[in-house]
């Protein structure tokens, strides 16, 4: 029998063994694994299944939605709906429609279903090897695209050019708010229950898509379930999940939980804590610290869940093992070799390289001053960039805080990185950062540090800036060439498919967390304050409310940014729930599927309905839902 080529990639692709566990994935919709599904869930797709879902979804706002009705009516999550809220009375007390001709006008929103995909490879790849000649034909074929079919045409670019695919999508500009719910309860618990679950929000929004002066008429659209879920149930997920780093190499993994990402909580951790002393004055101070309180705590959310999973040995393992089974697949690919595989060994030897640049580099070029608008515009200004608006009000004493806190970083440094003691000029951090607040020349400072910070700036881009977009095309080609059809590439944003089960989960703290939580949660807290609050009317109608109602559920669904608000579904594609969040055991999930504790938080379709019922007597919106029988039937 002769050996060939064909038959060594074969064999090498089996000895490697794809690494995606029973709900991993962000599935592009034509690459959706039946044999795992069948295997795994006892699931077979029916015909038809997959494109109602992808025509009855939608990415809005750099989030995801649904249609549920044949009217143009649209769900999402909260977040989303914000821009169609024109007061901040609206914005705290939320927005209910009493009919169509009240639906809000939501300025610079519009929603986009994926209504067709090409491949394109061949002919972006035909163009040339060079990345102006790709783009070109990326252009070229856009517009040709655009101009025959009047949809809007994007040629997506996935294993890092391994592939090229045209998406065309039909486009609704007129969006309306229909229902939001109040502040206080979309996000009950506000950052502080964001960390962990059990989760309590009614984190949901409905708006309509309008065409030609009335609702658009949509007729692929998700059935509402009146069923909901139980623990186990196989549930399906559509939306348009961001980036993820599942490329990144072991050698990256370490150096996110050894350098980079120690740096970032610890700096943020100050300004938090800071802050959170500052709010505990009193009320005022309280209100002026939130708007620079939430993003602080959300970054720090996000960067301490990646570290907590980063540290736990098993993940950083896991990469190594499956790293080292593709990089041998690799040297004994006639076609790459030795010297392709090296890509692993310059990625490890540049980060061990910068690893002691991280801290200044973090300080100085890549979040300097978190928390501080006038540093950020004095930044800009600097550099010819547009000035980031805000709608806020700069406060004083928050700038001042978050200034010297900046100082004191900057001393950390010493004059060998900056001139720290000709910036203090003999003051201590507090006091020059009083008076550069009072003095408004804050621009001075960032004047004076920029000539470092293009000097350490460069020699990022030098060492490891570069580097990483190399090494991570290198690796994506590798796998695409190894496992073609059979993988998924990492989130660009576009419409994937996710699936997974509902599932309860152990915490880190040992603590066992069942797979729903129910609306007798919102009640549980003490006197019913801070983060924990429930507005007065929600408090009037508690006794009518049925407390085992399930208003959160979590399941081991794959998503994470830019998925949220997207539909999940049960087999028969009925929608069951809204996604809305991960827990923290999830931000790993970022670099390293897990289903052992990582879990996506969805709104329950019943929740919903119960407080659409209950509390907000939105008769029409049931019935338009199909939750209640149409008005005369």
């Amino acid at each position: 029998m002769t050996f060939s080529y064909k038959h060594a990639v074969a064999i090498l692709a089996c000895a490697v063994a794809l690494p995606v566990s029973a709900d991993e994935g962000l599935w592009l919709y034509g690459q959706v694994p039946a044999a795992t599904l069948k295997q795994k869930h006892d699931f077979e797709i029916p015909a038809g299944f997959l494109d109602r879902l992808r025509l009855a979804s939608v990415r809005i706002g750099g989030a995801s939605g649904a249609f549920v009705s044949p009217n143009g009516l649209l769900v999402t999550n909260r977040q989303t709906a914000a821009g169609c809220l024109p007061t901040k009375e609206y914005l705290r007390d939320g927005f209910q429609a009493a009919n169509n001709g009240a639906e809000l006008r939501c300025p610079g929103l519009d929603a986009s279903v994926l209504v067709k995909t090409e491949d394109m490879t061949a002919q972006v790849k035909s163009a040339g090897q060079s990345l102006a000649q790709r783009n070109a034909a990326v252009a070229a074929i856009e517009k040709k695209c655009a101009a025959s079919t009047g949809n809007a045409c994007s040629v997506i670019k996935f294993f890092a050019g391994g592939r090229y695919d045209l998406y065309q999508y039909r486009q609704y500009k007129d969006i309306r708010l229909v229902f939001a719910p109040e502040y206080s309860v979309a996000f009950f618990g506000k950052e502080r229950d964001s960390f962990t679950y059990l989760r309590y929000g009614l984190n949901v929004a409905f708006l309509r898509a309008w065409e030609g002066g009335k609702p658009a008429p949509t007729p692929d659209y998700l059935k509402w379930s009146l069923e909901g879920v139980s623990d186990g149930d196989l549930v399906i997920s559509s939306g348009n999940p961001r980036s993820t780093l599942r490329s990144a190499t072991a050698a990256q993994l370490t150096f996110y939980r050894d350098s980079l990402l120690p740096v970032e909580t610890g700096r943020l951790l100050t300004r938090i804590q800071a802050l959170n002393t500052f709010a505990s004055l009193n009320e005022e101070s309280s209100r002026v610290a939130q708007p620079v309180l939430t993003p602080l705590l959300t970054a720090f959310k996000t960067d301490a869940g990646k570290l907590i999973g980063l540290r736990d040995d098993r993940l950083v393992a896991r990469k190594t093992n499956f790293e080292q089974k593709i990089r041998r697949a690799v040297e004994a690919d006639s076609k790459l070799g030795a010297s392709a595989a090296k890509v692993w060994d310059d990625v490890a030897a540049a980060y061990k390289k910068w690893a002691p640049e991280e801290k200044a580099y973090q300080i100085l070029e890549a979040a300097p001053a978190p928390g501080s608008r006038l540093f950020l515009l004095a930044r800009q200004q600097v550099r010819g960039e547009q000035a980031s608006a805000s709608a806020e009000p700069v406060n004083d004493q928050i700038e001042t805080l978050m200034l010297s806190q900046y100082l004191e970083e900057l001393k950390t440094l010493g004059d060998k990185e900056t001139p720290i003691k000709a910036i203090l000029a003999g003051k201590t951090p507090k006091q020059a950062a009083e008076e550069m607040v009072r003095t408004k020349s804050v621009l001075r400072l960032a004047q004076t540090l920029e000539p470092m910070v293009q000097k350490l700036r460069k020699h990022h881009e030098e060492t490891i800036g570069g580097l990483e977009v190399s090494a991570a095309e290198k690796i994506a080609q590798y796998r695409f060439k190894l496992f073609g059809d059979t993988d998924y590439p990492d989130g660009t944003a576009t419409p994937r498919v996710q699936f997974g089960t509902v599932s309860g989960y152990t915490d880190r703290a040992a603590v066992a967390q069942t797979y729903a939580s129910t609306f007798s949660g919102l009640y549980y807290r003490n006197n019913n304050e801070g983060p924990w609050q429930v507005p007065q009317n929600w408090l009037d109608i508690r006794a009518s409310l049925n407390p085992v109602t399930p208003l959160d559920f979590v399941s081991t669904c794959d998503t994470g940014g830019g998925d949220y608000g997207s539909p999940v579904v049960n087999r028969a594609g009925e929608l069951v729930g809204v996604t809305f969040d991960g827990n923290l055991e999830s931000l790993p999930n970022v670099f390293l599927y897990s289903s052992e504790q990582a879990r996506s938080v969805h709104v329950d379709v019943r929740g919903i309905a119960e407080a659409l019922e209950k509390v907000y007597k939105a008769d029409g919106l049931l019935r338009e839902l199909g939750v209640r029988p149409a008005a005369g039937s």
